[in-house]
């Protein structure tokens, strides 16, 4: 299977998740676990919610990461900064970047936006691999993230 048919395959599974979810937390826990099982190369999966001056870890799939993150460095802080995908072919060439394991080489982070248009979670993946994410993860993700904010679209964030 190609990487785009299996971010396909992962959007459906995504997609049914969110269609009978009964609470926020699990069916993200549930999220992280099918782009985990799919993604052989994501050595770390999950979200980070957003909170007045801080990202708080959500759901995910990998070692222990960092519990509290600050907005004003790291990756998932520029994602929710820029409102949008930031992609880092090497963690180590990118300013402020936030070492919750060492493994980590490369990362993409993805916003999840409300029905209000604000940024409510971020996507964020690890690889062992430098320059492991291209634009079909870009793709693949922001689709997928489109189909997680409709969890808060319904206000049941």
């Amino acid at each position: 299977m190609s990487k785009s048919e299996a971010y396909s395959w992962a959007a459906k599974r995504v997609r049914a998740q969110v269609l009978r979810h009964v609470d926020t937390a699990a069916a993200l826990g549930n999220i992280a676990a099918i782009l985990a099982e799919n993604f052989a190369n994501f050595f770390w999966v999950g979200f980070y919610w957003v909170r007045p001056g801080h990202l708080l870890l959500g759901p995910f799939q990998g070692p222990p990461a960092c519990v509290k993150l600050g907005l004003d460095r790291g990756v998932c802080a520029a994602a929710v900064r820029k409102a949008g995908t930031v992609v880092v072919p090497d963690v180590d060439r990118f300013p402020g970047h936030v070492a919750c394991d060492e493994r980590s080489s490369s990362e993409i982070a993805v916003p999840v936006f409300d029905g209000t248009g604000h940024v409510v979670a971020v996507l964020d993946v690890d690889s062992e691999s430098r320059d492991d994410f291209d634009d079909v993860d870009v793709s693949g993700l922001e689709e997928i993230c489109r189909i997680v904010g409709e969890l808060y679209k319904r206000g049941d964030g």
